[in-house]
Order: structure tokens, then C-alpha cells, then sequence
């Protein structure tokens, strides 16, 4: 990278030096090979365009040269196009990114520009020298600015644009109203941990010195005094840092619903309160001890579950992130401004420069590009891009600058739908949550009702123990481990599946997945490459002499029908489009083109032939071409089916397409069940048999004509490039075209089953040893505690292992 090039000193350099040099003196891009192209300083520096030029004028005036001397990586090329930044004064924008101070206001945003502490220092001087900036904090490791201005003084745009003058292109961090919130909430979570915390050391110091007085020789007046700090110390612990307890305490009763909750305040409340009265009347025992280590270590446990939460969260989040605020548009004479990515419109021409990250759906125009798609896909490293290839909102440019004509824009793109896939992934409620809701919800009723025989039999054989023990039961056997066994598990096995590239639609999707015997699949766009090629054209009648012209019709039929045949009539298109386009499930497409109906897809259907496993053109009853294509069979197929094979599964395929391609396919994956010239039906039909056998059958596939299919299979996976409705009868969706996404798939929900039952099993064992102990009183409160928060510990730190991506 030129990036890397070590840089010259301001003071060193020559106009003999630059000579022997073919690099630009501020940034070290290599110089135009035309001279006439290149910008000579007054000094004689040779720059790589104009705007680099202007940039180390600007600096030698400002007398900030210490910047070539300190630097350790070169600057990134300015440019010479203008960059219109007046979208960043919109209000809209301001009120979203933006929050008021004294004085002015501050907003934080990003360059990716910053490459070393010397642009940090650059950024700083340059910034705060601009009228109306009251303090500038840049930061080279997180490409983070941080500015502080008055408007009433000079525009956001003007600051920036010096700051876009040096190389350094702005961009929005993020919604700063979202970001404060998400902060605050994690410091108040941290605060009350924080305070529980000193609260239990301190308590538990002197509840030691209260255990320790065995012989009961402590004087009352220090007993008392040590109680009395025992209640301040409490005090804050509880009504605080347990403040989210007794806050969900108060929901449940308000819904008439007795949850985790309710029991966690009731014993916190009922140790605290009753450990004062004790206080107050000179008793034997207090219990102070015990509320507070009770809310210490369950606001630990709820922290944890959080954090596997925040798993699967981080991909939503990532992929919000990943939509850049503002566009580069071309307009209409050449010229590029900056718009609000509202403001962006189908048919609109973006550009994207060197590590930005693509604005819209679109289609690349001219020029080979490098896309890193690994948030969208899974996949490491950048994808080459050709002209006319497609290219996704969210993916991020690398190499070289690309101009892009957007497609569609907003919730329509595929970085909008992933979004709320993975949302929607995050709100289901599956079977085995609600079952083990119904389960906690019992237990705790169970538990009171134990709770009230265990005092009353506490009454009659010890009445100065009955409190303690039954607090002690109450405590040991709070469900926390029990409530925790499947949403910690499942949320971090969502993430660890999205961060795969698989995400899971539906609620019961992986406990399904879990247990699936068989798996079939489609053949085309799934099994086979989905970018199939033509291999033979032959024309009839009228278009005998028409070759082209037959092309064009199949490329308009099949640009709209969103099948994986398209792409091999996507080179022969010149942008003619059907009208009344029609997709005829296991037939064909059909559509007006010129003034003319013309039917696309298999013989009878097309011009009513026999059957050939050829692609016809026809308007029903005449043939006018013939189209025979060659597939391959995708690169991660075979080893896609072995590790399906070795998971127990049988693999089944299931195709549209002729006998022939199928037979060859088949054998080459070794594939023994295989079936040609399926219908909708046909495939359904074949599901609906494995399952009254007793299978548990997953389908994978693509197409239109899948998706009752994939709606009725026991679980079902639709790829990426697939049609919306196909995805939308899935269960789980993958993000990119690698098959080995299934195998390990099938893998996370097989060690999630395996998690979730090992949880249960911990809960009820934990429960039900735990309970006859704490019931004939040989557990103290806060060791009850102890081991409540150790269950918990246990089942969350077991639902982390599944936070691993899958291999």
C-alpha cells in the first residue's frame, strides 16, 4: 500500500530529490506518468493532483510543517473533485447526530483517513485555527473527531471543509442520541454493579464480625452499632442497585403474573425489611448479608445473560452501521455532490471512493471494483466486481473508486431486509422458551406455597429459626438458572449463526434443524452454480437469421423472473423490458415484449413440444428458439454433502429440470435419491412421503417455484440469491452462496439442543438438592445465595460456549 511509504521531511526536500522520486510529496501516490498532469509547487514538489498540491501549501502557511516531520505514514490523496458538504447543515441531520452544549454544539464523526498521531495532530491544529470552533479531539486509533462548535458563528460545512481539503473525508458515526443512550444504559448497569458490589464487602465484613461472636461476649452497644451500618450499607444496595428487580416485580403483579422477579424482590425485600425489625427490637439475627449478596451476584448473572444477548444484537447493530449517512451523487453535467441517502433515487449514479462503504443497491458501471462483503456474506477478504455485476448497500469499496447506478435504496435493499430478518430473529418466542417460561412461572408458585409449610413447620419445631430457613429456601431456590436454560442459549447461538451468515427466521427454527433426519435439495442456483451459461443457441421460423434478436427476448423475459437462469441471458440484454410478466411455477415465464406475447421456459409449455430439457422460446403453440445451458456443479458442494452425511443425514434431490442434468449431477455429488421434472407439487408431494415415514425433513432451495416447498418441509433454508418469496417461506435465510453454511448450521443447533438440555438438567438437579437442604435448615441465607448466583453462573457461562462462530 502507498500508504507505507515512509515520508519525506518537509526541510529535507529538493527539486532534485522529488525528481528522482516518482511519488507525491504529500500523500506518496505514485505521479501521473504525464508531467502535464502533475502539480509543481513553487519549491519545485511535484503532487499527484491539485488537491494534494493546495493541501501542503495550506499546511506550509499555517506554519504546521512539524506535520511532514512527525508523520510515520503518508496522508491519503486528497483529490481534486469538490465535495459539496452542505448536507451536513441540515437540521434533520444536526438533530440526530449532533447534541447542544454550552455555547454551541458537538458532534463526533469519522475519518478513515487518520493513519497515524501526527494526522490526529494535524486535524486538531487545522480545526481549531477555523472560526466559530471551540475544541477539536481527534483520535488516530478510532479515526473518531470530536468537535465542538458555535453555529451561530460558522456552519458545520465550512469547518469540514478545511477538514476534507487536508484528506480527510468526513463521515457520520452514527446516531449520537442512540449512542448516549446505549452508553448511559451500560453505565447505570455498570454503577449499580458497581455499588452492589462495595455495598456486599462491606456488609459481609461486618456480618463476619457478627458470625464470629460465637460466645455472644460482643456488647450490645456494638452489635447494634455494627447493625445499624449494616442497614446504610444495605439501603442503597437494594432500592438501586436492585432496582430492576423490584421494577419487574411491579410489572409481573400488574399483569397478575408470578415470575422470576417477583421472587428475587420478595426474598431481597423480606431479608432487608426483616433484618431491620430485628435491628430496631435488639433480635437475635439479621440478614442484611444476605439481601445484598442476593442482588450482587443476580445483577452479575443478569449482566452475563446480557451480554450473550448483546451477541446476536451486535449484528443488527453492525448492519446499521454499515448504511452510510450521506451518498456522492453524479449529476447530470459530471459534477458530484453530496446528498442525504433520502435523497437517493433509483436510476441515480453514486460514487463510491477507496474505503467507503456503498450507499444503495445498485449495479456497477465501469471499471473492475473490490467489494468486501463479509458483513453481508460471512465471506473474508473483497470480491472482484465486473461491470454490470451486482453490488450491495453496506459493502465497502476497496482499491479503487467506483461509480455505481442504483437499483433501489431504503427498507428495499438487501442490507434492509438482512436487518429485519435478523431483528425479527431476536423477538420470536420459541417453543422451548415459553415452555420454560410456564415451567418458572409454576415453580415459583410452588415454591411460596412449600415456602408457607416450611415456616409454619419451622414454627412449631424452632420458632427462632423459622425466618431464616424459610428465607434460606426462598433464596437457594429462586428459578434464575432455570429461566436463564434457553433464551441465554439461544441468543448466543442467533449470534454465532449470524456472524456465519445464517439467519434464522422463525421461532422454532433451530430447535428443528436441530433434529432433521433427511435434506433435500433443489438442483439450480443451489446445488449447481448460479451462474449458469449457454452452451447452444438454435433459432426457428422468423428468427432463422435473428439469433441476436431471440436472445434479447429470452434476456428481457427472465431480467424480471429473479431465476437463476437469467444470468446466462444477462450478457445479451440491451435493456428492453417485458411487460406483464408472469412466472408459471415448474413451466416457464411468459411476458410482452414489443407489442408481442412470447413464452419462455420448458417444451410443452413454450411452443407444446415434447419434453428435451432444453430452454424454449415459443408464444405457445410455435417454436421460434432453442437454448441448451451448461451448469457446474458449486466448488463447496461435494464438501458440503459429506459433512451433512457424516452429521446422519440423508440427502435427497429434488429438480425441475430435465432427467439428463439431474442424472449427472446426482452421480457426481453421489447423490442415490434423486428426481427429475419436478413440479411445486411433485416436491412437496415428495416431503409430504418422507415425513409420513417418520422423517423430520429439511429443504433447501432458491427458486419461485420452492417456496410451498420450503413452507412445507419441517424446516427449510433458502439462499441468498434466491426470490423474495422463497425466503420469505424459509425458515432460516443464508447471507451468502457457500453451501458449508448448512453443515454448520445443522451443527449450532445440534450443540444448542445439547446446551438447552444440559441447562435444564443443572436447573431441576441444582433444585432439587438444593431445596431439601435449605428446607431442614442447613443453609444459612447468604450461602443460599451463593449458590443461587453459582447455578445461574453455570448456565450462562454453558450458553456463552455457543457465542463461538461455527466452523
Amino acid at each position: 500500500m502507498t500508504g507505507q511509504r515512509p515520508a519525506l521531511a518537509w526541510h529535507d526536500a529538493s527539486a532534485a530529490e522529488v525528481a528522482s522520486t516518482p511519488s507525491c510529496h504529500h500523500c506518496s501516490e505514485p505521479l501521473p506518468r504525464e508531467p502535464a498532469q502533475r502539480a509543481i509547487d513553487g519549491d519545485g514538489r511535484a503532487y499527484c493532483c491539485d488537491g494534494c498540491a493546495a493541501a501542503a501549501r495550506w499546511i506550509r502557511d499555517a506554519n504546521l510543517g512539524d506535520y511532514y516531520r512527525l508523520r510515520t505514514a503518508a496522508a491519503g490523496r486528497v483529490g481534486g473533485d469538490h465535495v459539496d458538504l452542505s448536507v451536513w447543515d441540515r437540521e434533520d441531520v444536526l438533530r440526530e447526530h449532533a447534541h447542544t452544549i454550552e455555547g454551541g454544539r458537538r458532534i463526533t464523526l469519522l475519518s478513515d483517513g487518520m493513519r497515524c498521531a501526527a494526522c490526529a495532530w494535524l486535524i486538531q491544529k487545522a480545526l481549531a485555527r477555523e472560526p466559530g470552533v471551540r475544541e477539536v479531539t481527534a483520535n488516530a486509533v478510532t479515526g473518531r473527531i470530536r468537535i465542538d462548535w458555535d453555529p451561530a458563528r460558522a456552519p458545520l460545512s465550512q469547518v469540514l471543509q478545511r477538514l476534507a481539503s487536508l484528506g480527510y473525508r468526513p463521515y457520520l458515526a452514527g446516531g449520537d442520541a442512540r449512542e448516549r443512550a446505549r452508553t448511559a444504559e451500560r453505565n447505570r448497569w455498570l454503577l449499580r454493579l458497581g455499588i452492589a458490589g462495595l455495598g456486599t464487602l462491606q456488609a459481609m465484613m461486618l456480618a463476619e464480625a457478627l458470625y464470629l461472636d460465637f460466645d455472644h461476649q460482643m456488647p450490645a452497644a456494638t452489635r447494634d452499632f455494627f447493625r445499624w451500618l449494616a442497614f446504610l450499607l444495605s439501603t442503597p444496595v437494594v432500592f438501586y442497585s436492585g432496582w430492576p428487580f423490584l421494577a419487574g416485580m411491579w410489572r409481573e403483579l400488574r399483569m397478575r403474573h408470578v415470575g422470576m422477579d417477583t421472587l428475587i424482590a420478595t426474598s431481597t425485600l423480606l431479608a432487608y425489611f426483616a433484618s431491620l425489625v430485628e435491628t430496631i427490637r435488639g433480635g437475635a439475627h439479621v440478614w442484611f448479608d444476605a439481601a445484598v449478596m442476593f442482588v450482587f451476584l443476580l445483577l452479575a448473572a443478569r449482566m452475563l445473560e446480557q451480554r450473550a444477548r448483546n451477541v446476536a444484537s451486535a449484528q443488527v447493530d453492525a448492519l446499521a452501521r454499515a448504511r452510510p449517512a450521506f451518498a456522492t451523487r453524479e449529476t447530470t453535467d459530471g459534477a458530484r455532490e453530496s446528498v442525504a441517502l433520502a435523497d437517493l433515487h433509483a436510476g441515480d449514479v453514486a460514487c463510491v471512493a477507496i474505503a467507503e462503504s456503498v450507499p444503495a443497491d445498485g449495479v456497477l458501471l465501469d471499471g473492475e471494483a473490490w467489494l468486501e462483503e463479509s458483513l453481508l456474506t460471512g465471506e473474508s477478504g473483497a470480491v472482484r466486481k465486473s461491470p454490470g455485476d451486482a453490488v450491495y448497500a453496506g459493502t465497502v469499496n476497496r482499491e479503487a473508486p467506483a461509480r455505481i447506478r442504483i437499483t433501489c435504496t431504503g427498507p428495499e435493499t438487501r442490507l434492509s431486509q438482512l436487518t429485519r430478518l435478523v431483528e425479527e430473529a431476536q423477538s420470536h418466542r420459541p417453543r422451548l422458551a415459553r415452555v420454560a417460561d410456564r415451567i418458572g412461572s409454576r415453580f415459583v408458585v410452588s415454591l411460596l406455597f412449600v415456602a408457607v409449610l416450611v415456616y409454619a413447620g419451622w414454627r412449631l419445631h424452632d420458632p427462632s429459626r423459622a425466618f431464616e430457613v424459610t428465607l434460606a429456601l426462598l433464596v437457594i431456590s429462586c428459578p434464575c438458572a432455570l429461566s436463564l436454560a434457553v433464551p441465554t442459549a439461544l441468543a448466543a447461538a442467533h449470534g454465532a449463526l449470524a456472524r456465519a451468515g445464517v439467519l434464522a427466521t422463525r421461532a422454532d427454527a433451530m430447535e428443528t434443524l436441530a433434529t432433521a433426519t433427511d435434506i433435500v435439495f433443489d438442483k439450480t442456483g443451489t446445488l449447481s452454480d448460479d451462474r449458469p451459461a449457454l452452451a447452444q443457441v438454435e433459432v426457428f421460423d422468423d428468427f432463422a437469421q435473428a439469433q441476436a434478436q431471440a436472445l434479447r427476448i429470452a434476456a428481457a423475459l427472465e431480467r424480471d423472473a429473479n431465476h437463476p437462469l437469467a444470468a446466462a441471458f444477462a450478457q445479451a440484454g440491451d435493456g428492453t423490458r417485458a411487460t406483464s410478466v408472469l412466472a408459471v411455477a415448474g413451466q416457464g415465464v411468459e411476458g410482452v415484449v414489443d407489442g408481442r406475447r412470447w413464452r419462455l421456459g420448458r417444451a410443452e409449455y413454450a411452443c407444446g413440444g415434447a419434453d428435451d430439457g432444453a430452454l424454449w422460446l415459443g408464444d405457445g403453440a410455435h417454436a421460434s428458439a432453442r437454448f441448451v445451458l451448461r451448469e457446474s456443479i458449486r466448488a463447496d458442494a461435494p464438501a458440503a454433502l459429506q459433512a451433512l452425511r457424516a452429521l446422519g443425514l440423508r440427502v435427497h434431490l429434488s429438480s425441475g429440470d430435465a432427467a439428463a442434468p439431474v442424472g449427472t449431477l446426482a452421480q457426481a455429488l453421489g447423490i442415490a435419491d434423486a428426481h427429475a421434472r419436478q413440479r411445486p407439487e411433485d416436491k412437496l408431494a415428495l416431503v409430504r412421503r418422507l415425513q409420513s415415514e417418520g422423517r423430520i425433513v429439511a429443504m433447501v432451495g432458491d427458486g419461485l417455484n420452492d417456496a410451498p416447498v420450503l413452507a412445507g418441509a419441517d424446516v427449510s433454508l433458502a439462499m441468498d440469491t434466491g426470490a423474495a418469496l422463497a425466503q420469505r417461506a424459509a425458515d432460516l435465510v443464508m447471507t451468502g452462496p457457500t453451501l458449508l453454511r448448512i453443515p454448520a448450521a445443522v451443527r449450532v443447533a445440534r450443540a444448542t439442543r445439547r446446551v438447552i438440555g444440559q441447562n435444564f438438567a443443572w436447573a431441576l438437579g441444582y433444585n432439587l438438592l438444593a431445596v431439601p437442604l435449605a428446607a431442614a435448615g442447613l443453609v444459612t441465607p447468604w450461602i443460599a445465595a451463593l449458590g443461587m448466583a453459582g447455578s445461574s453462573l453455570v448456565v450462562t457461562l454453558n450458553a456463552l460456549r455457543l457465542a463461538r462462530s461455527p466452523s
